[in-house]
Protein backbone atom coordinates (compact mmCIF):
# COMPACT_ATOMS: atom_id res chain seq x y z
CA UNK A 1 0.00 0.00 0.00
CA UNK A 2 1.48 3.35 -1.06
CA UNK A 3 0.88 6.23 1.31
CA UNK A 4 1.63 9.90 0.82
CA UNK A 5 2.60 12.55 3.33
CA UNK A 6 0.82 15.23 1.33
CA UNK A 7 -0.21 14.23 -2.20
CA UNK A 8 -1.39 17.76 -2.96
CA UNK A 9 2.18 19.06 -3.11
CA UNK A 10 2.82 17.20 -6.35
CA UNK A 11 -0.50 15.90 -7.65
CA UNK A 12 1.11 14.38 -10.76
CA UNK A 13 2.85 11.76 -8.58
CA UNK A 14 -0.21 9.53 -8.58
CA UNK A 15 -2.02 10.61 -11.72
CA UNK A 16 -2.54 8.63 -14.93
CA UNK A 17 0.10 8.62 -17.65
CA UNK A 18 0.65 12.14 -18.99
CA UNK A 19 3.26 14.32 -20.63
CA UNK A 20 5.08 14.66 -17.32
CA UNK A 21 5.51 10.89 -16.97
CA UNK A 22 8.20 8.96 -18.81
CA UNK A 23 7.16 5.56 -17.47
CA UNK A 24 4.17 4.24 -15.56
CA UNK A 25 4.18 1.02 -13.57
CA UNK A 26 0.80 -0.57 -12.98
CA UNK A 27 0.51 -3.53 -10.62
CA UNK A 28 3.87 -4.96 -11.68
CA UNK A 29 4.71 -8.46 -10.43
CA UNK A 30 8.01 -10.15 -11.28
CA UNK A 31 8.79 -13.82 -10.78
CA UNK A 32 11.87 -16.01 -11.05
CA UNK A 33 10.20 -19.35 -11.68
CA UNK A 34 8.05 -19.82 -8.53
CA UNK A 35 9.78 -17.09 -6.50
CA UNK A 36 8.04 -13.71 -6.54
CA UNK A 37 10.62 -10.91 -6.34
CA UNK A 38 8.36 -7.88 -6.94
CA UNK A 39 4.77 -7.67 -5.72
CA UNK A 40 2.05 -5.48 -7.18
CA UNK A 41 4.16 -2.32 -7.60
CA UNK A 42 2.62 0.84 -9.06
CA UNK A 43 4.08 4.34 -9.45
CA UNK A 44 4.90 6.93 -12.12
CA UNK A 45 8.42 7.99 -13.15
CA UNK A 46 8.55 11.69 -13.96
CA UNK A 47 10.19 12.92 -17.14
CA UNK A 48 13.51 14.80 -16.72
CA UNK A 49 13.70 13.93 -13.04
CA UNK A 50 15.82 11.51 -11.01
CA UNK A 51 13.91 8.74 -9.27
CA UNK A 52 15.75 6.65 -6.68
CA UNK A 53 14.74 3.13 -5.69
CA UNK A 54 16.02 2.22 -2.24
CA UNK A 55 15.67 -0.70 0.14
CA UNK A 56 17.63 -3.49 1.84
CA UNK A 57 19.49 -6.16 -0.14
CA UNK A 58 17.14 -8.62 -1.81
CA UNK A 59 14.12 -6.29 -1.70
CA UNK A 60 13.60 -6.43 -5.49
CA UNK A 61 14.85 -2.99 -6.43
CA UNK A 62 17.41 -4.13 -9.05
CA UNK A 63 14.93 -6.67 -10.40
CA UNK A 64 12.40 -3.88 -10.84
CA UNK A 65 14.97 -1.59 -12.48
CA UNK A 66 16.01 -4.27 -14.97
CA UNK A 67 12.40 -4.87 -15.93
CA UNK A 68 12.20 -1.29 -17.22
CA UNK A 69 14.34 -2.14 -20.25
CA UNK A 70 13.65 -5.88 -20.39
CA UNK A 71 17.04 -6.98 -19.12
CA UNK A 72 15.23 -9.69 -17.17
CA UNK A 73 14.51 -11.35 -20.51
CA UNK A 74 18.00 -12.83 -20.25
CA UNK A 75 17.23 -14.57 -16.95
CA UNK A 76 15.83 -18.07 -17.36
CA UNK A 77 12.46 -18.46 -15.68
CA UNK A 78 11.86 -14.74 -15.23
CA UNK A 79 8.44 -13.38 -16.10
CA UNK A 80 6.70 -10.04 -15.66
CA UNK A 81 3.01 -9.45 -15.04
CA UNK A 82 1.14 -6.16 -14.99
CA UNK A 83 1.90 -3.16 -17.18
CA UNK A 84 5.02 -1.04 -17.67
CA UNK A 85 3.97 1.80 -19.94
CA UNK A 86 6.45 3.75 -22.03
CA UNK A 87 5.33 6.07 -24.85
CA UNK A 88 1.77 4.82 -24.26
CA UNK A 89 2.77 1.22 -24.95
CA UNK A 90 3.26 -1.73 -22.63
CA UNK A 91 6.95 -2.67 -22.72
CA UNK A 92 5.95 -6.32 -22.51
CA UNK A 93 3.37 -6.20 -25.29
CA UNK A 94 3.60 -8.98 -27.85
CA UNK A 95 4.56 -6.63 -30.70
CA UNK A 96 7.26 -4.73 -28.77
CA UNK A 97 10.88 -5.21 -29.91
CA UNK A 98 13.06 -5.61 -26.78
CA UNK A 99 16.15 -4.44 -28.70
CA UNK A 100 14.41 -1.15 -29.48
CA UNK A 101 13.33 -0.90 -25.83
CA UNK A 102 16.97 -1.18 -24.72
CA UNK A 103 18.01 1.48 -27.22
CA UNK A 104 15.45 3.94 -25.93
CA UNK A 105 15.94 2.99 -22.27
CA UNK A 106 19.69 2.69 -21.67
CA UNK A 107 21.41 1.16 -18.66
CA UNK A 108 24.59 1.63 -16.64
CA UNK A 109 25.61 -1.21 -14.35
CA UNK A 110 27.13 -1.43 -10.89
CA UNK A 111 30.61 -2.36 -12.05
CA UNK A 112 32.17 -0.39 -14.94
CA UNK A 113 32.19 -2.71 -17.95
CA UNK A 114 33.93 -1.02 -20.89
CA UNK A 115 34.49 -3.12 -23.99
CA UNK A 116 38.10 -4.28 -24.56
CA UNK A 117 38.32 -1.70 -27.34
CA UNK A 118 39.57 1.84 -27.72
CA UNK A 119 37.78 4.70 -25.99
CA UNK A 120 36.53 5.82 -29.39
CA UNK A 121 35.17 2.41 -30.37
CA UNK A 122 33.45 1.96 -27.03
CA UNK A 123 31.25 4.89 -28.01
CA UNK A 124 30.95 4.32 -31.76
CA UNK A 125 30.46 0.54 -31.87
CA UNK A 126 26.83 0.37 -30.69
CA UNK A 127 25.47 3.11 -32.94
CA UNK A 128 27.37 1.75 -35.97
CA UNK A 129 26.02 -1.79 -35.65
CA UNK A 130 22.56 -0.25 -35.33
CA UNK A 131 22.91 1.61 -38.62
CA UNK A 132 24.14 5.02 -37.51
CA UNK A 133 25.20 6.91 -40.64
CA UNK A 134 26.09 10.43 -39.47
CA UNK A 135 29.53 11.56 -38.27
CA UNK A 136 30.85 9.15 -35.65
CA UNK A 137 33.53 11.68 -34.71
CA UNK A 138 30.84 14.17 -33.74
CA UNK A 139 28.83 11.51 -31.92
CA UNK A 140 31.85 10.37 -29.90
CA UNK A 141 32.73 13.94 -28.94
CA UNK A 142 29.14 14.81 -28.03
CA UNK A 143 28.68 11.67 -25.91
CA UNK A 144 31.95 12.12 -24.05
CA UNK A 145 31.15 15.77 -23.39
CA UNK A 146 27.73 14.82 -22.02
CA UNK A 147 29.46 12.36 -19.70
CA UNK A 148 31.99 15.04 -18.61
CA UNK A 149 34.88 12.94 -19.90
CA UNK A 150 35.90 14.62 -23.14
CA UNK A 151 38.57 16.93 -21.72
CA UNK A 152 40.27 14.01 -19.97
CA UNK A 153 40.45 11.67 -22.97
CA UNK A 154 40.27 13.77 -26.15
CA UNK A 155 44.00 13.29 -26.83
CA UNK A 156 43.94 9.52 -26.39
CA UNK A 157 40.71 8.37 -28.00
CA UNK A 158 42.44 5.38 -29.59
CA UNK A 159 43.95 4.11 -26.35
CA UNK A 160 42.35 1.12 -24.66
CA UNK A 161 39.39 1.98 -22.47
CA UNK A 162 40.74 -0.53 -19.96
CA UNK A 163 43.56 1.90 -19.15
CA UNK A 164 41.13 4.42 -17.67
CA UNK A 165 40.56 4.75 -13.93
CA UNK A 166 37.46 3.18 -12.40
CA UNK A 167 35.61 6.49 -12.27
CA UNK A 168 36.57 7.31 -15.85
CA UNK A 169 35.46 3.87 -16.99
CA UNK A 170 32.05 4.40 -15.40
CA UNK A 171 31.67 7.78 -17.11
CA UNK A 172 32.70 6.09 -20.36
CA UNK A 173 29.93 3.54 -19.84
CA UNK A 174 27.50 6.42 -19.32
CA UNK A 175 28.77 8.04 -22.54
CA UNK A 176 28.37 4.71 -24.34
CA UNK A 177 24.74 4.52 -23.22
CA UNK A 178 24.10 8.14 -24.23
CA UNK A 179 25.53 7.52 -27.69
CA UNK A 180 22.47 5.38 -28.41
CA UNK A 181 20.37 8.53 -27.81
CA UNK A 182 18.05 7.01 -25.19
CA UNK A 183 15.16 8.79 -23.55
CA UNK A 184 15.61 7.14 -20.16
CA UNK A 185 18.83 6.17 -18.36
CA UNK A 186 18.76 3.40 -15.75
CA UNK A 187 21.64 3.28 -13.24
CA UNK A 188 22.09 0.22 -11.03
CA UNK A 189 24.35 1.12 -8.07
CA UNK A 190 26.58 3.16 -10.44
CA UNK A 191 28.90 4.43 -7.69
CA UNK A 192 29.22 1.42 -5.39
CA UNK A 193 32.62 0.42 -6.82
CA UNK A 194 33.98 3.99 -6.94
CA UNK A 195 35.97 6.19 -4.59
CA UNK A 196 34.36 9.34 -3.07
CA UNK A 197 35.87 11.71 -5.66
CA UNK A 198 34.65 9.60 -8.59
CA UNK A 199 31.25 9.26 -6.89
CA UNK A 200 31.00 13.05 -6.66
CA UNK A 201 31.77 13.32 -10.40
CA UNK A 202 28.98 10.85 -11.23
CA UNK A 203 26.50 12.62 -8.96
CA UNK A 204 27.31 16.01 -10.50
CA UNK A 205 26.86 14.42 -13.90
CA UNK A 206 23.39 13.14 -12.99
CA UNK A 207 22.24 16.69 -12.22
CA UNK A 208 23.41 17.82 -15.67
CA UNK A 209 21.93 14.83 -17.50
CA UNK A 210 18.43 15.15 -16.08
CA UNK A 211 18.00 18.30 -18.16
CA UNK A 212 17.90 15.99 -21.20
CA UNK A 213 17.10 12.54 -19.84
CA UNK A 214 14.90 10.78 -17.31
CA UNK A 215 17.07 8.93 -14.78
CA UNK A 216 16.18 6.02 -12.50
CA UNK A 217 18.83 4.98 -9.99
CA UNK A 218 19.04 2.03 -7.61
CA UNK A 219 21.27 2.73 -4.62
CA UNK A 220 22.04 1.35 -1.16
CA UNK A 221 23.51 4.73 -0.23
CA UNK A 222 20.87 6.74 1.64
CA UNK A 223 22.93 9.93 1.48
CA UNK A 224 23.28 9.55 -2.27
CA UNK A 225 19.55 9.04 -2.76
CA UNK A 226 18.84 12.11 -0.63
CA UNK A 227 21.40 14.20 -2.53
CA UNK A 228 20.59 13.39 -6.13
CA UNK A 229 16.98 12.26 -6.49
CA UNK A 230 13.74 14.17 -6.89
CA UNK A 231 11.53 11.18 -6.03
CA UNK A 232 12.21 8.06 -3.98
CA UNK A 233 10.58 4.64 -3.91
CA UNK A 234 11.27 2.53 -0.81
CA UNK A 235 10.93 -1.24 -1.24
CA UNK A 236 11.07 -4.12 1.20
CA UNK A 237 10.66 -7.84 0.46
CA UNK A 238 9.29 -7.10 -3.01
CA UNK A 239 6.66 -4.62 -1.82
CA UNK A 240 6.62 -0.90 -2.52
CA UNK A 241 6.28 0.51 0.99
CA UNK A 242 6.24 4.19 0.10
CA UNK A 243 6.77 6.49 -2.88
CA UNK A 244 6.99 10.26 -2.64
CA UNK A 245 9.08 13.35 -3.16
CA UNK A 246 12.57 12.57 -1.83
CA UNK A 247 12.54 15.36 0.74
CA UNK A 248 9.37 13.95 2.28
CA UNK A 249 10.71 10.39 2.30
CA UNK A 250 13.79 11.48 4.24
CA UNK A 251 12.25 14.07 6.56
CA UNK A 252 8.58 13.20 7.08
CA UNK A 253 7.80 9.72 5.71
CA UNK A 254 4.22 8.53 5.97
CA UNK A 255 5.05 4.94 6.86
CA UNK A 256 6.89 3.99 10.05
CA UNK A 257 8.88 1.29 8.25
CA UNK A 258 10.25 3.92 5.86
CA UNK A 259 11.36 6.07 8.77
CA UNK A 260 13.09 3.08 10.37
CA UNK A 261 14.99 2.35 7.17
CA UNK A 262 16.11 5.86 6.25
CA UNK A 263 17.25 6.52 9.83
CA UNK A 264 19.34 3.35 9.86
CA UNK A 265 17.35 1.29 12.36
CA UNK A 266 17.42 -1.67 9.99
CA UNK A 267 18.77 -2.66 6.57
Amino acid sequence: MIEFQDPSILPEINTPMNKKSALELRKVNIFYSDNQAVKDVSFNIRRNRITAIIGPSGCGKSTLLRSLNRMNDFVEGARVEGELLFADENLYGKDVDPVEVRRRIGMVFQKPNPFPKSIYNNIAWGPLINGYSDSTDELVEKSLKQAALWDEVKDRLHDSALNLSGGQQQRLCIARALAMEPEVLLMDEPCSALDPISTAHIEDLMFELKERYTIVIVTHNMQQAARVSDYTAFMEMGDLIEFNVTKRIFTRPSVKRTEEYVTGRFG
